[in-house]
């Protein structure tokens, strides 16, 4: 029964300081897996739009000889 109270009052004895440290890597690690979520995303894209234009064919080629 003594460990319960104590365990209660330990956040309360642990350093703010600490306490924003490690709350502050926690949301560069989110920040930093979002961002590199989103550019393997992009690539993705970009790649996939290179094959679509590589297979179907782009006017703007065309266009640009015809003038």
């Amino acid at each position: 029964m003594r460990l319960r109270p104590v365990l209660t009052l330990l956040p309360l004895l642990c350093s703010g300081c600490a306490v924003l440290t490690v709350a502050d890597a926690a949301v560069t690690v989110v920040a930093t897996t979002v961002k590199a979520g989103a550019t393997v995303v992009g690539t993705a894209v970009d790649v996939t739009a290179a094959g679509v234009k590589a297979v179907v064919g782009s006017d703007d080629d065309d266009k640009k000889e015809d003038e």
